[in-house]
């Protein structure tokens, strides 16, 4: 993983096409968080100023192939316009004879921004006879540009197009400063950790996690597993849990993980208390118990005795990686014990990584973002990377 990045190369009077990752949020045509823009702007700017053309490209959503207009980039080449303060034009599409001509013309400093990739349905190369079309998607792509960059790591697990296959037709494949970054952080947590280690997982499910769980049981000296996804350990043990969320069909693999745990030396721990509700809301009834959950009732969040436990375990780690909430925080009933693993990881003297989307989301709402070494800009690709899998969208880039 020891790529290239546009630092390396000469920029000047090449044109640039770069793959982001502007799928953000929408409320009509407005933009509700634009921090995948924001997150962009150091690469587009020094390659700007660097006096490079540029292109750019993303997915926005999932119109399975088909022209959907509420799913336009056009807002996001909106609210980049106004971020750099100079003017960027919006292609009709993202390929085709019209587009390559756009391309073209572009001069040094100037910014095009393709329509969404995923209108085609050879971007994503899902079903049958896409191989080809998909290959000819990303060698119109790569003509698009001298150099291609791609700082979209929240994709970089997806074999697409525009993602991976582009890579192939490029004479010049780099990352931008986003997948530096996190190659940079996420490589340091896995190759060289400075220990002890710390894996926090949380999150709903088990099944989203399950080989990030088993690969960082093989690497890590501690994994705290918390979220909903607890409640499958717990039934696993042959405790009551009530109502809780949990996977039936998983019981035998999560005690497979917990006997893994034992022979390699992890502790995985579990909470040893609960925030229980006798309903999914804001106004439930709560209690704390320490044993099994009743019927009628469910887990939503880790205890006070846990949260003193976690947080102990965290104080004297020195490499943390975080991914997936402790309870249900979007209710203020049941933030507390999500964000006290905010303050605890903020106030260590540890590498703090984390990502997924609420896990990132927490860490705003905490206020403590700026206390973390390393915020994730991926979700699927960040578990990818710590399970050990090559990230498509990274593999074939140019090596240093």
């Amino acid at each position: 993983m020891n790529k290239k990045s546009v630092r390396d190369i000469e920029l000047a009077g090449k044109r640039v096409i770069m793959r982001v990752d502007f799928n953000v949020p929408l409320d009509g045509n407005t933009i509700t968080d634009d921090t995948r823009i924001q997150a962009a702007l150091p690469t587009i700017e020094y390659i700007l100023d660097q006096g490079a053309g540029l292109v750019l490209m993303s997915h926005l959503g999932r119109p399975k192939g088909k022209r959907v207009p509420e799913m336009s980039l056009a807002p996001a080449a909106r609210r980049l316009q106004e971020l750099l303060q100079r003017n960027v034009v919006i292609a009709d599409d993202c390929i085709g004879d019209a587009v390559a001509a756009q391309a073209a013309a572009i001069q040094p400093g100037q910014v095009l921004m393709l329509e969404n990739t995923r209108f085609h349905a050879a971007e994503e190369g899902k079903g049958p006879n896409l191989q080809e079309p998909q290959r000819d998607m990303a060698r119109q792509l790569a003509a698009l540009g001298d150099i291609y960059v791609n700082d979209a790591f929240g994709a970089a697990h997806r074999a697409h197009a525009s993602t991976a296959v582009v890579a192939e037709f490029a004479e010049v494949a780099v990352t931008g400063f986003l997948i530096e970054r996190e190659l940079e952080y996420l490589g340091k947590a896995l190759e060289s950790p400075e220990r002890p280690f710390v894996a926090i997982i949380g999150g709903a499910k088990v099944s989203g996690k399950l080989e990030v769980l088993k690969a960082l049981v093989g690497k890590v000296d501690t994994a705290v597993i918390g979220g909903g996804m607890a409640y499958t350990f717990f039934k696993a043990q042959g405790r009551k849990i009530g109502n809780s969320l949990h996977e039936d069909d998983l019981l035998d693999t999560v005690n497979g993980i917990l006997a893994a745990g034992v022979a390699k030396g992890v502790d995985v721990l579990l909470p040893v208390d609960n925030v229980i509700a006798d309903d999914f809301s804001e106004t439930a009834n709560i209690q704390v118990v320490t044993g099994d959950i009743p019927d009628g009732w469910e887990g939503m969040d880790i205890g006070p005795a846990t949260i003193k436990k976690f947080s102990a375990i965290i104080a004297d780690a020195k490499t943390i990686v975080w991914n997936g909430p402790l309870g249900c925080f979007e209710m203020a009933p049941f933030a507390k014990g999500t964000m006290a693993v905010c303050e605890e990881i903020a106030a260590a003297d540890a590498l703090s990584i984390v990502g997924g989307g609420d896990s990132v989301a927490a860490v705003r709402q905490s206020g403590l973002a700026d206390r973390f070494d390393h915020i994730s800009t991926g979700g699927g690709a960040l578990l990818e990377f710590l399970e050990g899998k090559i990230l498509p969208g990274i593999a074939g880039l140019n090596g240093k």
